[in-house]
Formats: C-alpha cells, structure tokens, sequence
C-alpha cells in the first residue's frame, strides 16, 4: 500500500480488490467503505461529469458472491484490526467508518442479484460489529426502482437501517438530457423517489455545476423548487445533499466544466430550506 488516502482519490482498485474499495467521504466526513457491483464500468446513464474510465452503457455483471464476501471480511479486518489506517496514511480524526456504500463504476440496481448482495453485505457487516453504528447506504440514479427486484432489494436495506442516496441533478428534461444524458422523465424520477422512500430512508442527491459558464441557471433552479414542492407531501425525504465537481470528470464533455462556488451552493440551499427540507452542503 503506501499511497495517501484523499477525498480526491476515489479509485476502485486503489487497495487492489474486485468490489471492495476506501473512500474519504466529503459526504459521510469518514473511511467510505465502497462496494463495485459494476466491475465492467457500466451504467444506463452517462453523467457528464462521471469519473469512470471507459465508461460504457450497460447493466452489472454476474456477481460473484463468494469473492465478495472473502473481500470484504478481508477489508473489514484490515480495517478494525490492521493496519490499512497507517498504509494509507489517513488523519487521526478520519479513523472511523462512516459507512459502507454500494456505489462504484455504474448503476448497482442493475445487478441481477441485487437483493441477495444486499442482504450479503448486511449479514456481513453486522458479524463484524460494524453496523448498526455504520450506515448502510446505496448510492444509485433511482432509475430501476419501479422494478419489482429493486424494491424487493431496498426492502431488505431498510431492515438493515439503510438509506437510499436518491441522485436528482435537474428537474427539467433538457437539463436530465444534458447532465445525465437520461431519457427518464422528471416524472418518472419522481415517481420513483416517491417508491424509493416508502420503502426506505431517502435522500436527495444534487450534483450541480457550471457548464460552459452559465453558473446556475434560473429555469433550473426554478423548476428544481418546483419539483420539490410537489413531492413535499408524496415522499418522506431524509435531507437534500447540494455538491459540485471536486475531481476531474473522464467524460468528453470535462473541458466545459467548473465547480460552482460554495456562495451559490449555499444561496440555492437557503431557498430549499425555505421549502421546509433539510439541506447539506459539500464542496
């Protein structure tokens, strides 16, 4: 190992497993512990500011359970009895795991499996101790949620004390268009929202960003308080997360974007909260 452990470093190979990897969290403030279904760096959306490698639309492979388990138990040791912290040279006050995240190179809902690698990862991380402390969190598009084996894997998330990071990044078609390059409606999306947290701890997540220099659009900003408002009484939302950019994008679109400034982000943020919702923000 050896390396330094950053919140600009986010590589899924960084400590040389298949679906386990370490992150420094701006979001959770703490070790991140990753979970890659998508070892094949595929996904049914392409966002443009995605720092996947050869990023290709498609769904997870096959998983293979049993390597997921050894790495995992391997990881989760190294962690709360070796020494990974000294490795990679974490901070005294990162020593903690926030959470276990299923997240990586694409869409994790569109594992097959998905229900059975939950509930496998759960069983797991409470052998270890390591949850009900940790959270348990899936980091996901909220696209698939209308399918019947997602709700049954968000279910079993939920009796894990789980929440759901629900990605909403714009509230009008052109912008899920160009940000996402999405041919989900914003309907659809809520909709979906609305299913993901009845079954289970929801939080909205908003990456914004400046592209080709038009800051923070006011039909955005606009029709993402819009969207809020009709949603305010349909879903039981946890909080809405605000960030921007913090590392480079590997899409072809990287040249034309910039993170916003923590001004806009907190401003954008104090007219959500005006709504009654809870907000963070990173940067």
């Amino acid at each position: 190992m050896g390396s330094t452990l950053s919140i600009n470093n986010h590589r899924s190979d960084i400590i040389g497993l298949k679906y386990v990897y370490p992150v420094l969290s701006r979001r959770a403030g703490g070790l991140s512990i990753g979970i890659n279904f998508n070892t094949n760096n595929t996904c049914n959306w392409r966002c443009i500011y995605c720092q996947v490698p050869d990023l290709k639309i498609g769904t997870a492979p096959g998983l293979d359970f049993e390597r997921l388990a050894k790495e995992l138990r391997f990881f989760l040791d190294d962690v709360l009895n070796g020494g990974f912290y000294d490795s990679f040279r974490v901070d005294e006050d990162k020593r903690t795991i926030k959470d276990i995240a299923i997240a990586g190179n694409g869409e994790p809902t569109s594992l097959k499996e998905f229900t059975e690698a939950v509930e496998l990862i759960g069983q797991i991380a409470s052998e270890a101790g390591v949850f009900p402390a940790a959270d348990y969190v899936l980091i996901t598009n909220g696209s698939l949620v209308h399918q019947t084996r997602v709700q049954d894997g968000l279910t079993v998330l939920n009796e894990y004390g789980g929440q759901i990071w629900f990605k909403f990044d714009s509230a009008t078609e052109a912008g899920r268009k160009l940000i996402n390059n999405s041919g989900q409606s914003c309907r659809a999306a809520l909709e979906n929202l609305a299913i993901s947290s009845r079954l289970c701890t929801t939080a909205l997540q908003t990456c914004l960003l400046d592209y080709d220099h038009r800051g923070l659009p006011d039909i955005e900003k606009q029709a993402y308080l819009e969207a809020l408002k009709t949603i305010k009484n349909s879903c039981r939302l946890r909080r809405v997360m605000l960030y921007t950019i913090a590392r480079p994008s590997l899409q072809p679109e990287a040249g034309r974007l910039q993170a916003l400034p923590v001004e806009t982000l907190n401003a954008f943020a104090d007219d959500i909260r005006r709504l009654g919702f809870d907000v963070s923000v990173s940067v």
